[in-house]
C-alpha cells in the first residue's frame, strides 16, 4: 500500500512540471495552401513547418496541404474553415481570405502599389506600418490569429493570344481571376472578360482553350509551366500579394507560452525567406540583397534572371513602359476610389501614409 502511495505521489509530482498545453498537443497540424510545394508560395510554408519541427525537436508537427487540398478546392472558403478550427495553420494569399474580411482587398487596389516609385519599399511600408497592424487587427477581429506577413509576389498577365501594351490589347480576352469582386471589377473594367475561377482548375481551362489567361505572380506561372499554354507575358504589376502565417485561436491557445514564441520565430523566418523568393531577380532595386539573404540560409535559387528564363522557355516578355502604365491606371482610377469606402477609409489613408514615408 505504501508503494502505491509513493507511486501515486510521484505521479502528481510529475504532472505539476508536464503543462496542460504540451500535454495536448496534437500528433499533427493542417496547414492550407492553395499552389504546389514546388512555388515560392509552397516552399516557404514548407520551410515554416520544418523549422518548427526541428525547433522543437519533434514536438510540433505541421504538415503542409498543397494544392487546395482542406478546401477542396474552394480556396475562398480558407478562412471560415481556419475559423472553425477545420484548418489548423495557414500561409494563405490576402486574396483568398477578403471574402469574409474587406481590408484585405487593400492589397488588390488595381496600381495602388504599383504605381508607387519603388514598388517593394512601398509594399514593405504597408505591412510594417500604421496600415499592416490595422489589417492584422482585422484578420484578429473576425477570428484568426495573425503571425506574419510573407509573400506571394506582385501579379503579372498571361494569355494565348498576343502581347498586351495596352488596355485595347485587353478586349475582349477570357481573364481567369479569383473569385473576388474586385478582381472581377478590376478586369471588366479594362475591357476583358473575367471569369472567376479556382486555381485548382485554371491549368486544365488553359490547356483546353477554356479561357485565354490568367494573372500570377511569376512564382506561380512558372513552376506550373503556364507557359506551355500562354506564349505571352505582360510584367505589369498591377497589385501586391502577400501572403500571410495565420493560426486558428484555439489552436494558438493550446501552446505553451514558449512555444508560441517558437511558432513565432519560425514563422517569421520562413516569411523572409519567402518574400526573397518572390524578389530575387524580379526586384530591379534590390542591389543583391535577396540573392545574398537566400545564399546566406544556403537557400540560393537556380534562377536569378527571370525574364531571360521566360524567354528560353518561349515566351514573349512584354515589360510595360511608365507611359503604358498609366493607361490602366487612368481606366481603374475609379475602381479604387469606389472601393474605399468597403475597405475602410482609414485604412486606406494610412497605407497612403506609410507609401509616401518610403518615396
Amino acid at each position: 500500500m505504501k508503494k502505491v502511495m509513493v507511486l501515486m505521489l510521484v505521479a502528481v509530482c510529475l504532472s505539476v512540471f508536464v503543462s496542460p498545453a504540451s500535454a495536448a498537443y496534437k500528433d499533427e497540424y493542417k496547414l492550407d495552401i492553395v499552389p504546389s510545394l514546388s512555388t515560392g508560395w509552397g516552399m516557404g510554408a514548407q520551410y515554416f513547418a520544418d523549422l518548427v519541427k526541428e525547433r522543437s525537436e519533434g514536438k510540433i508537427n505541421i504538415k503542409v496541404y498543397p494544392n487546395s487540398q482542406l478546401t477542396t478546392g474552394k480556396q475562398t472558403n480558407a478562412f471560415m474553415l481556419l475559423r472553425n478550427g477545420t484548418i489548423d495553420f495557414a500561409c494563405q494569399s490576402t486574396i483568398n481570405y477578403s471574402p469574409q474580411i474587406p481590408e484585405l482587398n487593400l492589397f488588390a487596389l488595381p496600381f495602388f502599389i504599383a504605381g508607387q516609385p519603388d514598388r517593394y519599399k512601398a509594399l514593405d511600408a504597408i505591412t510594417n506600418g500604421k496600415a499592416g497592424k490595422l489589417v492584422a487587427k482585422a484578420i484578429e477581429d473576425k477570428g484568426g490569429k495573425f503571425l506574419c506577413f510573407g509573400e506571394n509576389g506582385f501579379r503579372e498577365l498571361t494569355n494565348a493570344k498576343k502581347e498586351i501594351h495596352s488596355p485595347e490589347d485587353l478586349q475582349g480576352l477570357k481573364m481567369r481571376v479569383v473569385g473576388s469582386p474586385l478582381f472581377l471589377d478590376t478586369f471588366k473594367a479594362l475591357g476583358s472578360n473575367p471569369i472567376a475561377m479556382p486555381w485548382s482548375d485554371t491549368m486544365s481551362a488553359l490547356q483546353q482553350g477554356v479561357i485565354d489567361g490568367q494573372e500570377n505572380p511569376i512564382n506561380i506561372i512558372y513552376p506550373n509551366k503556364v507557359y506551355d499554354y500562354n506564349k505571352y507575358i505582360t510584367n505589369w504589376h498591377y497589385m501586391g500579394d502577400p501572403t500571410m502565417f495565420v493560426v486558428n485561436p484555439k489552436v494558438w491557445e493550446s501552446f505553451t507560452p514558449e512555444d508560441q514564441e517558437l511558432i513565432l520565430k519560425a514563422a517569421k523566418d520562413a516569411a523572409a525567406y519567402q518574400i526573397a523568393l518572390a524578389r530575387v531577380g524580379i526586384d530591379e532595386n534590390d542591389g543583391g540583397k535577396n540573392l545574398e539573404y537566400l545564399k546566406s540560409i544556403g537557400k540560393a535559387p537556380e534562377i536569378t534572371n527571370w525574364n531571360a528564363e521566360l524567354e528560353r522557355v518561349g515566351m514573349v516578355v512584354t515589360n510595360l513602359t511608365p507611359e503604358e502604365t498609366q493607361k490602366f491606371v487612368e481606366l481603374t482610377k475609379t475602381l479604387v476610389d469606389s472601393w474605399r469606402k468597403t475597405i475602410g477609409e482609414e485604412l486606406v489613408k494610412a497605407a497612403e501614409e506609410d507609401m509616401a514615408a518610403v518615396k
